[in-house]
């Protein structure tokens, strides 16, 4: 057995496993843990990749970690960025990306799954199919088209797929301009999002939850509408320009406050929270637009949600 910082080196080897297992008060077992198993809830990201670590797939399994929810992923791209911009796209092939889907699905079986970046139409309909075949109940549909540098990250024709997604999602997540691509009409003011929402409800959403952090003025709005009833968050601007992955992060906190089984408004009412902390102590990163500090505290209610906030 090897045994470590004694004084005398790294690994310096002092017995064998039975002969310490006494004094360090340990006994053999056959698993790993005496007490209950421990099974967080698990959640999938389907995004692409970024290299520069502050959105994509990155921002999302920080995001997971940080509600206390198990992250998996499927990798729908892989780029070139930093906090400057996007340099290069790959796009993985569409049947690997169903693959990486169905394999996290059949084991681990995700509570709750968020779509990022899709890249193209087949990637966004490959994505659809296996979905659907996986059976993931929560689904939040976060339609990334272009990154917060203004590079686009979804070809035209995959905006027409997109709605292929719109029946199988719990919640879509559109910014203003990704909402006027989608709707075909400006959004500039509350009243061009209610439009929006209203107009994509429409189209086969169950909810939308539009954010307006593109809005210009000192005061952020974001309106939630599934339907029936309508909220809307107001908040004070942070910083002077956007931060890199502020809507990967929405909509991962979202995901996982959905996967803990809250109930829709709670998992959006957490995930602003935590976003707009996480705003709020951005780490002075890189050279363009900073990205978001997912050290920041995850609500408490989002580990262990009540009967109140949970779904029936």
């Amino acid at each position: 057995m090897v045994r470590y910082g004694d004084g005398g080196g790294f690994g310096q080897r002092v017995g064998s496993w039975t002969d310490q297992t006494s004094e360090w008060g340990c006994e053999l077992s056959g698993g790993l843990s005496t007490g209950p198993p421990f099974r967080p809830p698990v959640a999938l990201t389907i995004a692409g990749s970024d290299s520069g670590g502050g959105a994509g797939v990155q921002a999302d399994l920080k995001t997971f970690h940080a509600f206390g929810v198990f992250g998996t992923s499927a990798i729908t791209a892989v780029t070139a960025q930093n906090t400057t911009g996007v340099f290069a796209v790959q796009r993985v092939e569409p049947g690997l990306v169903s693959r990486q889907i169905l394999a996290v699905a059949e084991d681990l079986r995700p509570a709750a799954a968020k779509t990022g970046m899709l890249a193209d139409a087949e990637i966004v309909e490959a994505v659809a199919a296996a979905l659907a075949e996986a059976k993931i109940e929560r689904l939040v549909v976060d339609p990334v088209m272009i990154a917060s540098s203004g590079d686009r990250l979804l070809e035209e024709t995959g905006e027409r797929a997109y709605r292929s997604l719109f029946p199988l999602a719990t919640l879509l997540t559109p910014n203003l301009d990704e909402a006027e691509l989608l709707c075909g009409r400006p959004v500039k003011d509350l009243s061009g999002m209610a439009e929006a929402a209203r107009a994509l409800v429409g189209q086969g959403c169950r909810a939308v939850l539009i954010k307006g952090g593109h809005l210009s003025g000192n005061c952020v709005l974001d309106l939630l509408h599934d339907g029936r009833g309508w909220n809307v968050w107001r908040s004070a601007r942070i910083g002077q320009g956007p931060a890199h992955g502020t809507g990967c992060t929405l909509s991962a906190a979202i995901t996982a406050g959905l996967a803990h089984g809250q109930r829709l408004f709670r998992a959006v009412d957490e995930a602003l929270a935590y976003t707009r902390a996480a705003l709020e102590h951005a780490p002075a990163l890189g050279r363009g637009h900073p990205p978001l500090d997912h050290w920041a505290p995850a609500p408490e209610r989002s580990r262990e949600a009540s009967d109140a906030d949970r779904e029936p």
